[in-house]
């Protein structure tokens, strides 16, 4: 059965449970009991069934969980490296971003003026 789910429009709390029912699918196709995975995983049985039923695990359990079933690799899709290739830094002639540079206020942007000496307001 397909779970899809619409991730732009859909809640935290409907993605949890759809992530959730994916790995529970994922598990049952591949034979393993919840015991097995508990055992690969490192985890118990009873914080597999919580996670299954989408009652909130740690991220630490959800990576475990993710290598127990051999599919770890497909958090590179969820998360890609934000960084830019050495090329494309020199290209732009940029550095590495270290820090996000707080966004202005509504009112230091309708202040704020190319100063060219034009004034608009006459």
């Amino acid at each position: 059965m397909s779970y899809y789910i619409d991730f732009s429009v859909a809640t935290s709390d409907q993605i949890e449970t759809a992530l959730c029912k994916r790995l529970e699918n994922i598990r049952l196709a591949r034979n393993i009991t919840q015991i097995q995975l508990a055992v690969e995983a490192g985890v118990s049985p009873r914080t597999i069934g919580r996670l299954e039923k989408g009652q909130g695990v740690s991220v630490d359990t959800f990576i475990r969980v993710l290598t127990a079933l051999g599919i770890q690799q497909n958090l590179e899709a969820l998360l890609p490296d934000p960084t830019v290739r050495p090329i494309e830094r020199i290209d732009i002639g940029g550095s590495e971003r270290k820090r996000a540079r707080p966004g202005l206020s509504s009112d230091e942007r309708a202040m704020w003026s190319w100063g060219d000496g034009e004034d608009n307001d006459e």
